[in-house]
């Protein structure tokens, strides 16, 4: 067995007071999605944990990489067949995170996901680089295959057919409604700051502070 218990970390970089708190959550989202692409320690600071529940009633998380960023939600771009496209045709709630360790910071979301429009889909497919576009033909995501050997094969093939390619009807875009923020700052002796947006049914947003 492996005991983590031990292990401690302090979290003392920045705050979430209540002057820095204002009426639109979006905004607070921009300048924390500025701040992670200017931190050099950061890779992919639009990398994001997607978790659905399928109709089992099981939740599945997974990263992947919000794409645009709208005036009410987020997209990203995925295979519809994939398992998270199966659970979000089924139950259209989902819950996606960001976490920026060195910045010391986490948000959390709520929203409603559904299909962007085909041009869209098509907009951001044809605007990828060629073997983007092929490794999306190829692949049937989260299908069982016989072996590695099979998936580069098919990708090899397409490829020599890559003045014809098109983008497959099952892959395309989400857009997710968002109805809920949840900003975390870490903050020393875990008194960490919570603030949570939630939507309301005039689109404006109610604000409280969480215990941490």
């Amino acid at each position: 067995m492996k005991d983590f218990s031990d292990y401690r970390k302090n979290y003392s970089k920045s705050s979430l007071l209540d002057h820095d708190i204002v009426k639109n959550p979006f905004v607070l989202f921009k300048s924390w999605l500025k701040m992670a692409e200017d931190d050099s320690q950061i890779d992919e600071p639009n990398a994001m944990t997607l978790s659905t529940v399928n109709d089992k009633n099981e939740p599945r998380s997974r990263v992947v990489l919000m794409k645009m960023l709208k005036k009410n939600g987020i997209v990203f771009f995925t295979n519809y067949e994939s398992k998270k496209g199966d659970a979000i045709k089924k139950n259209h709630n989902v819950c996606i995170s960001f976490f920026w360790p060195s910045l010391e910071k986490q948000i959390i979301i709520n929203g409603i996901c559904s299909k962007i429009s085909e041009k869209e889909s098509d907009d951001y497919f044809y605007s990828r680089p060629l073997d983007s576009q092929i490794g999306a033909i190829s692949s049937d995501q989260s299908k069982e295959i016989p072996s590695r050997e099979y998936l580069e094969k098919k990708f090899n093939e397409i490829k020599k057919n890559s003045p014809n390619l098109s983008r497959p009807n099952n892959w395309g875009g989400f857009f997710i409604n968002i109805n809920e923020f949840e900003f975390w700052q870490g903050r020393s002796n875990r008194l960490h700051d919570r603030i949570v947006f939630s939507k309301s049914s005039n689109d404006s947003w109610t604000v409280k502070r969480l215990s941490p």
